[in-house]
Order: structure tokens, then C-alpha cells, then sequence
């Protein structure tokens, strides 16, 4: 269903990133941007999940060494 179009140094990467941004949502109750965080953050960990990015299909980049 999805091409897949991201590397394995990229995945770890978003899924990082995503694990902290949720985090920020939840310890930071009064944070003006927390619902950005918590967005960008499941944005983040889905396609570190699913190996494919739309903007990377949009602009036909791929940091996955194999695609398909």
C-alpha cells in the first residue's frame, strides 16, 4: 500500500523525535504549542512505523536503501 521510502537511520530518527514530542504533550499541560507537539509527534512516529513519508513521495526522495 505504502512505498516505502524511508531508512532505517531515518526511521529511528522520527521515532525518537515522535516518542519526545508526545512526551512534551503530556508533561507540559500549560505549553501554548502542546497540541502541535502532540500532532507533529504522531506524524513523526507513523511514518517511522509505516517506512513512508508522503513529502518524500511528493519531491521523489527515499533514504531507504531498497524501495518497494
Amino acid at each position: 500500500m505504502f512505498t516505502k521510502n524511508v531508512g532505517s537511520a531515518d526511521r529511528i530518527l522520527r521515532a525518537v523525535i515522535g516518542v519526545v514530542l508526545i512526551a512534551v504533550f503530556f508533561m507540559y499541560p500549560d505549553l501554548g504549542w502542546r497540541w502541535v507537539a502532540l500532532v507533529v509527534g504522531l506524524i513523526a512516529l507513523f511514518t517511522a512505523v509505516m517506512s513512508s513519508c508522503l513529502l518524500y513521495r511528493i519531491f521523489g526522495m527515499s533514504t531507504s536503501k531498497k524501495e518497494g
